[in-house]
């Protein structure tokens, strides 16, 4: 991660080992001594009550997150993270994602809130895995879907750093591995566990569509 960069990292939403990975990032990255933006997919509305946290003056409990995205463990995340910033000024915390009652373009949306907090200090965001994908090439066959946050990003000059976490194994003492965008198994794991949720063309290679892949498996 570096001065005036977003790096975004994807989840499949309710995966405990997913927000585990995300906080050892921030983790690794805050001990160098180095400023860092976190963004999150909670709708901005709420950013006044994740100030309050920090404040003392709100509860992880108060915030409201979307039903598909909140499980325990995120909310740990924001008792962690708040925490942290209370002694860490050189810490941000921001709520990116657009209320669901707007029926605004989400991906839009999240990516002017990205795109404002461009700086010297990089940004970390995490967000569900599709949203990482930095160009799809959609079925002629239907009406072209909009855009991804990564790709509206990169294509406005953004320098956009995107990994996606994929799971190979469920019931299992599960690892992480990073995958390299260039490898083959990257374009086939993009294939199997993303493009395959999507009417679009499958990529042969993975070097223009993310950066690289966290597969998680059994160790």
């Amino acid at each position: 991660m570096t001065p005036n960069s977003i790096t975004i990292i994807g989840e499949t939403h309710k995966k405990p080992e997913a927000i585990e990975y995300f906080q050892s990032l921030i983790t690794s990255y805050l001990q160098q001594s180095k400023c860092l933006t976190i963004a999150l997919e909670i709708a901005s509305s709420q950013q006044s009550l994740l100030d309050g946290m920090t404040e003392g003056q709100a509860m992880a409990t108060d915030i409201k997150i979307a039903p598909a995205i909140d499980h325990l463990p995120f909310r740990g995340l924001l008792k962690k993270l708040t925490g942290i910033r209370k002694h860490n000024d050189c810490l941000k915390l921001i709520a990116i994602d657009a209320e669901l009652e707007l029926k605004t373009n989400r991906d839009e949306w999240m990516a002017i809130k990205l795109a404002e907090q461009i700086g010297q200090a990089p940004i970390l965001a995490l967000l569900g895995s599709l949203h990482t994908l930095k160009k799809v090439h959609w079925n002629p066959a239907i009406v072209e879907k909009e855009p991804y946050v990564a790709e509206i990003l990169v294509a406005r000059g953004f320098n956009v750093k995107s990994y996606p976490q994929v799971w190979q194994d469920r019931a299992c003492n599960l690892k992480a591995r990073l995958i390299s965008s260039d490898e083959p198994d990257a374009s086939k794991l993009l294939n199997t566990k993303l493009f395959a949720l999507l009417n679009a063309s499958k990529p042969e290679t993975g070097t223009d569509i993310i950066d690289g892949i966290v597969l998680w498996k059994c160790s």
